[in-house]
């Protein structure tokens, strides 16, 4: 599992690092609609949300779901211009102003990518021009509820309406409580830019990826980019960019633009509380298998209270030495229990602090 990015033949220079408002505003807009997902953005959500405008508020809703359940590459739209090396605008205004260079064909296709299941990774026509997924496209819609069917069916009827009408809500938002936040947030966002940028220039790609998250690694040899996440995809830089992208409102979202034709970004959390090495997908995956049978379950209780031999559970569980190794192994390979040697006894222990931790890597794995 996981997001792959081939960047074989990517020149140092073609790899930037570069705050976007607009990235911002959309995760701006994601945490007031889904503030569960930011529990350490609970305040800032109730100012925002108590001084809103209700009309606003209203028209917040109409198109949530281009930020709500995931988020829209429509806040990226540098990476879909032609050449896929353009950077993100300084301010919002000029980020708007590269929206509007999206074809009307790439404004659908993202409008719609999530919620209608349109191709992502893959090329093809898109709703305008194919009349099975514009079909398509409006029964998922349908299935969402009135108010995504009537934004689908207004948007397939006239995208240039519905981008003036994106536009001139994304400047609102911003009137009404985005460029207070963005002032606040831009010189952190900036430091960390010249951080990364200094660790590309001066220690590698490899350095300031593994900065970035531990969950990106990068196989210098093979050329190739790597996102631990429960989802698949791959895309390549080819003789584009690749742009690394930092928000402060983002975690615990690391989110990769792997759309076919688009410039790769990674959408990256900075300051996130993630621990230092936090479990893999496949770790996590592996330790949730690890306790769902009920012997280990029974095993932990004991395990966490103290110390045993495997003799000492076998005897405790009623069953052999054998068994309770199998058992055991399955634990430690999941990196559940530590042993320890003691004379010519090994004594096993559940590690409470990996399992206490357990349900916030399953809710930092699938939000990833």
């Amino acid at each position: 599992m996981g997001v792959h990015i081939d960047i074989a033949g990517l020149r140092p220079e073609r790899v930037a690092v570069v705050p976007s408002p607009l990235a911002e505003l959309g995760m701006a807009l994601h945490a007031l609609s889904e503030p569960s997902h930011h529990p350490a953005l609970r305040g800032w959500v109730t100012g925002v949300t108590a001084r809103l405008d209700p009309h606003l508020a209203d028209r917040m809703c109409e198109a949530d779901f281009l930020w709500r359940t995931t988020f829209s590459d429509l806040f990226l739209p540098s990476a879909g211009l032609p050449g896929r090396r353009t950077l993100p605008g300084g301010t919002l205004a000029e980020e708007l102003d590269l929206l509007d260079e999206l074809s009307d064909e790439q404004f659908v296709d993202a409008a719609l990518e999530f919620t209608c299941a349109l191709p992502y990774g893959l090329p093809g026509a898109g709703p305008l021009a194919d009349e099975g997924l514009r079909r398509r496209s409006l029964e998922l819609a349908a299935a969402r509820g009135p108010r995504q069917l009537l934004f689908t069916e207004r948007l397939l009827a006239d995208p240039p309406r519905i981008r003036d009408w994106l536009r001139q809500f994304l400047r609102d938002c911003d009137a009404a409580f985005f460029a207070g936040t963005w002032a606040r947030l831009h010189p952190r966002l900036a430091a960390d830019t010249r951080l990364k940028t200094d660790l590309l220039r001066h220690k590698g790609p490899a350095e300031a990826l593994g900065s970035v998250s531990p969950a990106v690694t990068l196989d210098e040899a093979a050329g190739r980019i790597t996102v631990d996440k429960l989802g698949e995809g791959r895309t390549a830089t080819g003789d584009g960019g690749l742009l690394l992208i930092p928000t402060s409102l983002g975690w615990p979202h690391l989110m990769v633009l792997h759309r076919y034709g688009w410039q790769p970004v990674l959408h990256y959390p900075v300051g996130s509380p993630e621990p230092a090495a936090p479990p893999t997908v496949d770790q996590l995956a592996l330790r949730m298998t690890a306790l769902s049978h009920p012997v280990r379950m029974r095993m932990c209780r004991h395990l966490a209270r103290s110390a045993h031999t495997t003799s000492e559970l076998a005897q405790v569980h009623g069953m052999t030495a054998p068994e309770i190794s199998r058992h055991l192994s399955v634990l430690k390979k999941a990196g559940l229990i530590s042993t320890r040697r003691r004379g010519r006894y090994v004594l096993h222990q559940l590690d409470v602090t990996v399992v206490a931790r357990l349900g916030s890597d399953f809710l930092e794995g699938i939000l990833r």
